[in-house]
């Protein structure tokens, strides 16, 4: 192996890409404004995909690429936690999801959908943040 292979094998992308689902175009641009570009300075820049319907959220993920898909539960008519059911069931190495819950005490359905992270609406930047920056370190260390 050359060096230049042993870099790329260990270099970091340049970029990930975050799939935000809401049916709610508002929900989608206050999850991207609390995140930024750049959430933290460990981490590449984000790249956001905003999808409004199921399908294109499943075609999405079928055709990779994504590094994080951040779902709303409260979307209609197909909620986040079924989308991240289904997802997890059906996508070898399908990458973390997390679920926007309606409220602090869905989070056990958040368990249930198998989404590795929950946080709750109204959503709050700062918990939002910390939960997307640990999930991408975890997605970027494997």
């Amino acid at each position: 192996m050359s060096v230049t292979d042993a870099t790329a094998h260990t270099s970091r992308p340049d970029r990930l890409r975050v799939l935000v689902y809401s049916d709610d175009a508002n929900t989608r641009q206050k999850v991207v404004l609390a995140l930024g570009t750049r959430p933290h300075p460990d981490l590449p820049e984000l790249e956001y995909v905003e999808v409004a319907t199921a399908p294109v959220v499943i075609r999405q993920m079928d055709a990779g690429g994504v590094d994080l898909a951040v779902l709303d539960g409260e979307a209609v008519p197909a909620g986040g936690m079924g989308i991240a059911k289904q997802l997890k069931d059906e996508i070898d190495d399908c990458p973390p999801i997390l679920v926007l819950t309606g409220r602090p005490d869905d989070a056990w359905l958040a368990t249930w959908s198998r989404a590795e992270a929950a946080v709750p609406h109204p959503l709050d930047p700062i918990r939002l943040s910390e939960a997307v920056i640990a999930l991408l370190r975890t997605r970027l260390s494997a």
